[in-house]
């Protein structure tokens, strides 16, 4: 059965004519993202640049760092550390095995070339020596005996060849006399070789004899002991040591100098060191050697540098630390300002310029300069003692600018 549309009528119609003109209209306030983050910027901006040419009423000048050319002392050094050891000193050793019997002398005993300082039990040697004496007296005995023996024969074969001669006597009877004197010749020679041997073999016993006695080589001060009186000391395969002399007059400065300030010692240089509880007292040197082979610790590469000191008052000791300064360069009463106060023309140049205050304006200035550290620098010429030169900006945004920390247009950080 067909389906009939029922007829649509005003009231089930929707209507569809609106009159816009009725309905008043509002007026629109939407505010763009942009406009309102670039109004946030231009706002901080002004603020910073207020803080930044120091809104308080302060100046540029305020911020600058400066100095004054003054008059002063600059040395240009190398640092290391270092200790001191005696630069003429001696270990004594057993030249021979045995019980050491007594030691004469205490550490810090002033000793002379000569003067016994140790002795080691010599009886069992003194016992070898006798019996090297004894066998060569009876060498020379029986080298007495062959020599009688020696001429008897001769004298013999001299009656023999004159009886032969004359035929009173055979030709074998001569031979014989003369064979006999050729032995005890040969006899006598034989002894004077073995008295020769046995007389050496007694010179070196006695010579070890004299090792059991250790007797200072050299003048100097025992500094050390590492014996004790009764202990049994074996030289057959190391020298034992027994105490060490040394010389304390003169010292020796073992300084460490790392590879890249070896470069700057040179030989003759003057150096200076001071050590812990000197205060104010400083002792000078020269340095002497740098040793060709480096100490590498911990992948450091350290070269070992010598020089040496005088100690007439015996105030360094051995073992003393030792902070050292080699002296590359110095200058004194010179005209001196802050390195930082410098500015290099070019890279590698030597040339500097500096810039001088002067009231409320500014000079830039090229200077000559001479010796110089990473503290102070040497003026040679372009300054004047009490000249005004600037370091850098103490402002937060400028610091370490040299120049009171101003900034160029459109470099302001925000």
């Amino acid at each position: 059965m067909p389906v009939t549309e029922a007829p649509r009528t005003a009231e089930t119609r929707p209507s569809l004519d609106l009159d816009f003109k009725d309905t008043p209209k509002k007026p629109k306030r939407r505010v763009s993202t942009r406009v309102a983050a670039l109004a946030v910027l231009l706002l901080t901006g002004a603020a910073g640049a207020y803080w930044y040419w120091g809104g308080s009423g302060q100046g540029t000048a305020a911020a600058l760092q400066i100095a004054q050319a003054t008059r002063g002392d600059i040395v240009d050094s190398v640092s290391a550390l270092g200790n001191l050891q005696p630069r003429d000193y001696v270990d004594l050793g057993a030249q021979v095995s045995g019980q050491l019997k007594t030691i004469h002398v205490d550490v810090g005993a002033e000793v002379k070339s000569g003067d016994l300082l140790a002795e080691i039990d010599p009886v069992v040697l003194n016992t070898k020596v006798e019996a090297g004496r004894a066998s060569l007296a009876a060498l020379k005995a029986q080298l007495q005996d062959k020599e009688a023996q020696r001429d008897l024969a001769n004298q013999t074969l001299e009656r023999q060849r004159k009886l032969v001669e004359t035929r009173a006597v055979s030709e074998t009877t001569f031979e014989s006399a003369e064979a006999t004197a050729r032995s005890a010749a040969a006899q006598v020679d034989m002894l004077k070789a073995q008295i020769q041997q046995t007389a050496a073999t007694l010179k070196g016993d006695e010579a070890t004899l004299g090792y059991t006695k250790i007797v200072s080589p050299m003048a100097g001060t025992v500094v050390s002991i590492s014996a004790r009186e009764g202990q049994t000391l074996n030289a057959n395969q190391q020298a034992p040591i027994i105490l060490r002399v040394a010389d304390l007059s003169t010292m020796t400065v073992w300084t460490q100098v790392s590879e890249a300030d070896v470069p700057k010692l040179k030989l003759g240089m003057k150096a200076t060191f001071t050590t812990l509880g000197s205060g104010q007292q400083s002792w000078e040197g020269t340095l002497r050697q740098v040793l060709p082979t480096p100490e590498i610790t911990n992948n450091v590469v350290l070269y070992t540098a010598l020089f040496d000191v005088q100690n007439p008052k015996r105030e360094l000791m051995t073992q003393m630390t030792a902070q050292v300064f080699f002296v590359v360069a110095e200058a004194k009463g010179v005209l001196t300002i802050p390195t930082a106060a410098l500015r290099e023309s070019r890279p590698g140049s030597g040339q500097y310029t500096v810039l001088i205050k002067d009231g409320s304006s500014t000079e830039r200035r090229p200077v000559e300069v001479g010796v110089k550290t990473r503290v102070l620098a040497e003026v040679k010429s372009g300054l004047k003692e009490g000249d005004t030169v600037v370091i850098g900006s103490s402002s937060p945004t400028g610091a370490g600018n040299p120049g009171g920390g101003q900034r160029r247009p459109g470099m302001m950080r925000l």
